[in-house]
Formats: C-alpha cells, sequence, structure tokens
C-alpha cells in the first residue's frame, strides 16, 4: 500500500513538473517573437496598407497645390497615380516612393527593376531604371516638373497635358507625347478619372 501511495504521489508532482516546463517554454518563446511583432507592427504603421479613398485623400492636398502652381489638373495627377502603382501597393511605390514609373538618368538615386513595355504590337517584360524618392509628395513634385521642363530634346513635350483644359484632353495628350507605351494608356486614364470622379477635384 505504501508503494502505491507513493507512486501516485510521484505522479501529480511530474505531471507538475511538466506543466511549469510547457509555461516556461511558451513564455521564452513569447519574449523572443515580441521584438520581431514589434517590429512588423512598427512597419505597418509607417506604411499601411490604404483603402482607395484613404489613397486618393492623402494625394489630393497636394495635388491641388501642385494645380495652384503649375496647373496640372488633380484628376490626372491622382489617376496616373491609381494606374501606374496600383492604388499605391506597387513595389516601385511601397519600397522607393515612386508612384509614376518615373525612369532614372545618369547618377540620379535609382533602383533597377522588371517593367513591361510594349513593343511591337506585343508587351515584353525588360530591366529598366527608376527613380528613388523620400516620399510620395516628392515624386509628384518630379512628375509634375516634368510635364512643365519637359525633356532635354523636346522641352515642350508636355505643355499640352499643362494647357488641356480638362482631363480628357490631358489623357490624350498624354498618350501623344508618349508618356507610356501602353497604346490604351489615354482610355485607362479617362475610366480610372471617371469611375472614381476624380474630375470632381480639378
Amino acid at each position: 500500500m505504501n508503494r502505491r501511495k507513493k507512486k501516485a504521489l510521484r505522479l501529480p508532482a511530474i505531471l507538475i513538473g511538466f506543466v511549469m516546463i510547457g509555461a516556461a517554454f511558451i513564455f521564452s518563446l513569447r519574449s523572443l517573437a515580441n521584438p520581431i511583432l514589434s517590429q512588423t507592427m512598427y512597419a505597418y504603421q509607417e506604411n499601411p496598407d490604404m483603402t482607395k479613398e484613404e489613397f486618393i485623400n492623402h494625394l489630393l492636398p497636394h495635388a491641388k497645390e501642385l494645380q495652384e502652381g503649375y496647373g496640372i489638373l488633380p484628376s490626372i495627377v491622382i489617376g496616373q497615380a491609381i494606374l501606374e502603382s496600383n492604388w499605391g501597393n506597387s513595389q516601385l511605390a511601397k519600397e522607393y516612393n515612386n508612384l509614376f514609373g518615373i525612369k532614372a538618368y545618369g547618377n540620379q538615386n535609382k533602383v533597377t527593376l522588371d517593367t513591361q513595355e510594349f513593343v511591337n504590337e506585343q508587351w515584353i517584360t525588360i530591366k529598366g531604371d527608376f527613380r528613388v524618392y523620400n516620399s510620395w509628395e516628392e515624386s509628384m513634385d518630379d512628375h509634375t516638373m516634368l510635364f512643365v521642363n519637359g525633356v532635354d530634346w523636346s522641352p515642350e513635350k508636355y505643355e499640352k497635358v499643362l494647357t488641356a483644359p480638362n482631363y480628357q484632353v490631358a489623357a490624350d495628350a498624354l498618350q501623344e507625347a508618349g508618356y507610356a507605351t501602353d497604346p490604351g494608356y489615354a482610355a485607362k486614364i479617362k475610366d480610372v478619372i471617371e469611375t472614381y470622379q476624380l474630375n470632381q477635384y480639378d
């Protein structure tokens, strides 16, 4: 009887030991995981995934400032940003703050990424050098200054975009100036603007 009692007493003690070891193990896992979790949450707060409405509202104040300064229509700025960056979710927009797919030349701060171009009636994937910005607002500034200054070989290249009386004319001017190789680019810009009623901000 005494031996049986000793075995019966020993069994709960073993169980308690296992429980304590398990608790310590879980605690240590939480301690290890906490720094990683904190970093992930911090990164999310720094660059949160926005709703479509939030994305538009985020860009709108600076787009209005650019309109006042240079005449560019907010609907064009925001519409292109939506189309080019997939609502700010592209790698180029999220990691490098480039909303418009603006290429880099010379010694400009840049990153090389895959990009699709429409060449010889078909889409091909090539490597492209793209500008890197410190913020989306800086990207918007550079986008507008491209329209203002044009390019070295054609300073008036985008003049019709700036002087356009409405988004339809501006979108056609973008296509005509060759902003993108996509043959349906103007139609896509108009569709985005009309779908989300961006012209109300012009």
